[in-house]
């Protein structure tokens, strides 16, 4: 457990480049709701090379860490353990500092995954499709995993990646077919999609949306909507966003790292929206 949520203590997000992150946003609001007065969450700058320095230089006061590319994995020797999770997908952004000091690693995207397609509906699905085969794509993988009964297609542009999404799939238990980008569009006609590819890599697949899309999942939140996620709303689609795993990642970030739950969703939700807006 984190220390007494009482005291006066420090968090912060930490990636290479940082200006664009929302965590400060949502975290803040939720220690508003929560009565946490004493408590910040700021942003760092920091890059692999530079991560053990500012992990030596950490006081007491400090409760736990948001971390995103490029750190998710170099921190991992940092730590004194990481949950399953986490372990699973050798993937780290969460990083909560307990009572007897020891730093302990967790990975909340993938429940996040799980909570932001829950609240829309999407308990259990018999097949999905992933776009991609990044960092998120495993990510997507161990969500799927928990949710998913039958095959995940995943589309990839390089024989590589599908090897590489291949073998998490065997890691993670999950049965993975993959298919060339060049095909994409079919992937538009599972009953989920879950799109973890860049800005503007699917915008081409936006004319292909079918008449009656079922559930599309865009990691992406700015900018937003994106193309796809456009037309598939047009089309009567349901389409969870990159903004929905963000609140849903960051509300067990704070329930971590405070011990106070349940954390504020809905306040930190309407945070991230204005600050969308304002940009």
């Amino acid at each position: 457990m984190p220390a007494p949520a009482t005291e006066a203590r420090r968090a912060a997000v930490l990636g290479s480049p940082i200006a664009h992150s929302l965590s400060p946003v949502l975290h803040r609001a939720a220690y508003d709701r929560l009565g946490l007065d004493g408590w910040t969450y700021d942003r760092f700058d920091v890059d692999e090379a530079a991560l053990p320095g500012f992990f030596a230089g950490l006081g007491p006061e400090w409760a736990g860490l948001s971390l995103t590319m490029p750190l998710k994995r170099a921190v991992i020797p940092l730590l004194d353990g990481i949950s399953e999770t986490a372990a699973a997908i050798e993937t780290v952004n969460t990083v909560v500092f307990t009572e007897d000091g020891r730093r302990v690693g967790d990975n909340t995207d993938v429940p996040g995954m799980v909570a932001a397609l829950r609240e829309r509906g999407i308990e259990q699905v018999d097949t999905a499709a992933v776009l991609g085969a990044g960092a998120t794509a495993s990510s997507a993988l161990a969500a799927l995993a928990r949710i998913c009964t039958g095959e995940v297609v995943a589309y990839v542009r390089s024989e590589a990646r599908a090897a590489e999404m291949r073998q998490w799939g065997e890691r993670l238990e999950v049965e993975v077919r993959t298919a060339d980008w060049a095909d994409a569009a079919e992937a538009l006609h599972f009953p989920l999609v879950v799109a973890t590819t860049p800005a503007g890599t699917t915008d081409a697949l936006a004319a292909a949306v079918p008449e009656r899309p079922a559930t599309l999942f865009d990691v992406l939140y700015d900018p937003w909507p994106t193309t796809l996620a456009a037309r598939w709303s047009m089309y009567g689609g349901a389409v969870v966003g990159g903004l929905d795993l963000l609140v849903h990642q960051a509300v067990l970030q704070v329930e971590q790292m405070t011990g106070r739950a349940p954390a504020p969703v809905e306040a930190m939700r309407k945070a991230g929206e204005q600050a969308l807006a304002a940009r």
